[in-house]
């Protein structure tokens, strides 16, 4: 019964602490894409998120059109919730240090940033199949399209249609997959080191 409790907890942890954080990295990921922040899913977005914000923006300003704030929870939450989880002996028995869990969060969140757009993208070209111009009359297309995007357009600019096949979301869903790998390489090089 013991065992259950302790996967149950950290099953409640990973649930809780990954919605408010995929909902912050989405806030951060549409502000980067200058999306429709009057669209109502971006409207959720900001609504969960502000009671966290407002009170870091007042001490952390942005950078570059960064919102640095944004970043710092981010970065917070995930700390609190491998925290939380090497409490559980989620980790088992591995030695776990702030500095190990720092790479493992910013490892983490950059999984979960590449993961959102490898997402995007597929929704994105999934949908132009069906209904190519779609995206005006829906708010959640609308989103996809504007995160999507800032990754395509350079892809498109580069890779010309063939027989009038956009071949830039094949291009792109490589690319991110090989960040993928390399943050994988990463995890598995940088963590013994810090532990």
């Amino acid at each position: 019964m013991n065992a259950f409790l302790t996967q149950a907890a950290a099953f409640l942890i990973q649930v809780a602490f990954g919605f408010y954080i995929l909902t912050v990295l989405l806030r951060l990921l549409f502000q980067l894409a200058r999306a429709d922040f009057y669209n109502p899913i971006s409207q959720f977005v900001v609504a969960i998120t502000n009671p966290a914000l407002k009170p870091l923006r007042r001490a952390i300003p942005g950078l570059l059109g960064i919102d640095l704030a944004s970043v710092v929870l981010l970065l917070l939450l995930k700390l609190a919730e491998f925290y939380l989880l090497s409490l559980l002996g989620f980790f088992g028995r591995v030695a776990v240090t702030p500095l190990g869990l720092g790479v493992a969060a910013v490892l983490d969140l950059t999984k979960l940033a590449l993961y959102v757009y490898i997402f995007a993208i597929l929704i994105r070209v999934i949908l132009s199949w069906f209904n190519p111009h779609g995206a005006r009359h829906n708010p959640a297309l609308g989103l996809v399209y504007s995160l999507s995007e800032p990754l395509l357009a350079p892809a498109r600019r580069l890779i010309p249609p063939v027989s009038g096949m956009d071949l830039s979301p094949l291009a792109v869903l490589v690319l991110l997959q090989l960040a993928m790998m390399l943050l994988d390489h990463l995890a598995f090089t940088l963590l013994p080191l810090t532990g």
